[in-house]
């Protein structure tokens, strides 16, 4: 089974709805949340990832175990969402074989030229028919 990394910081509603998303689809996949915070990786979990983790080196480690990477543009910037994403993490995004699919969000000091405000629902399930169409 492949498996779909979701990363998110702050409240960890953006990874909790991609997260939400794939299971109401019913999409294949091993789902692994990792939040910069508790808060964020509780979210995921009760959104219904099948595993959560909290912190920089769960990052690290399950970009290398990943299959599809999800959420927000910040998490492969580093010193973004308030700080909460370190250099190691978005490091390790980059790096990653892993094919990532990120969220486009305008703030915390990066603009992302082309982005209308279509809403977050939107780009939700934008990402999602995207991973749909990968699996």
């Amino acid at each position: 089974m492949k498996r779909a990394l979701i990363i998110d910081a702050q409240g960890g509603g953006i990874g909790k709805q991609l997260t939400a998303e794939i299971v109401k689809r019913g999409l294949e996949l091993e789902i692994i949340a990792v939040g910069t915070n508790s808060t964020a990786s509780a979210q995921m979990l009760k959104a219904g990832a099948a595993h959560a983790a909290t912190g920089e080196n769960p990052v690290i480690v399950n970009c290398r175990k990943a299959d599809f990477i999800l959420g927000p543009i910040g998490i492969a910037i580093a010193d973004s969402m308030y700080g909460e994403i370190t250099s190691g993490m978005a490091e390790a995004i980059g790096q990653s074989d892993a094919v990532r699919i990120l969220i486009p969000i305008n703030s915390c000091g990066t603009f992302v030229a082309g982005v209308n405000d279509a809403g977050l629902k939107y780009y939700i399930k934008e990402a999602v028919d995207h991973l749909e169409a990968l699996l």
